[in-house]
């Protein structure tokens, strides 16, 4: 695989594990998260087992740290083929909880971040005649459920945007794909302040979680694919999960 990948919160769970398995067939990958020491830690690993890797601090509430992240994957590759938006944050909570300040903070990451992501790479990818929008959803957003109402908004907001940009760009330059995880063994609960929501959650994912490596095999899938054929939307989740 001789593309050059970006991806966004790559320091760990989905992003970290993409990043392994792409730049283990081949890929060149550009990773950004807000946790550089584990970034650099991620990008000796990939290079002393042979792989092509650099990393930068993104923060994707910065449109300036995601243009960053485009920059350097140009600058040290010479193009980007394909941008994996896939950090994201999920404080849920109970709406009557009032939680404005954790809704506000997924609207920026999850939603804000992606665009962010789109509006850095677009030139890039126009100039180049081809570019591929990956981006990390969820499966909250297709059954919505009690206390993920902001959570699942965000989700379906990206899910929309791309299926407009989708729409917009049928001329073979930029290709789109939403991938929606179920339950992935990641650091997800981690932002959870409401204590009955966390055990529930941390419950759930003991119980039915797979490994990030099965969201970046679809990754690694969709990315592969020949350029005239677009995979719009993947579903992954354990076979338990209800």
């Amino acid at each position: 695989m001789e593309q050059v990948i970006a991806i966004t919160g790559a320091s760990g769970g989905i992003g970290a594990a993409t990043a392994r398995r792409l730049a283990r067939s081949g890929a060149a990958v550009v990773l950004g998260a807000r946790r550089l020491e584990l970034l650099d830690a991620l990008v000796a690993e990939i290079k002393s087992a042979g792989g092509r890797a650099v990393a930068t601090a993104v923060d994707v509430t910065k449109p300036e740290d995601v243009a960053r992240l485009v920059s350097v994957a140009v600058e040290t590759y010479g193009r980007l083929d394909v941008l994996v938006s896939n950090a994201g944050i999920g404080p849920i909570s109970p709406m009557r909880s009032r939680k404005t300040v954790e809704w506000n903070a997924m609207i920026d990451v999850n939603v804000r971040g992606v665009l962010h992501g789109i509006d850095a790479a677009m030139p890039v990818f126009e100039n180049q005649g081809h570019g591929h929008f990956v981006t990390i959803v969820s499966t909250a957003g297709i059954k919505i459920l009690p206390t993920m109402a902001v959570y699942a908004g965000t989700k379906n907001a990206v899910r929309t945007i791309l299926e407009g940009l989708r729409q917009e760009s049928t001329d073979g330059i930029i290709k789109t794909t939403a991938i929606s995880p179920g339950y992935i063994r990641t650091d997800f609960a981690s932002t959870i302040t409401d204590e009955a929501v966390l055990a529930g959650i941390q419950s759930g994912m003991a119980n039915t979680s797979i490994d990030p490596d099965a969201v970046a095999r679809s990754v690694e899938f969709v990315i592969d694919q020949p350029w005239d054929v677009e995979i719009g939307e993947l579903v992954i989740r354990p076979t338990v999960q209800s």
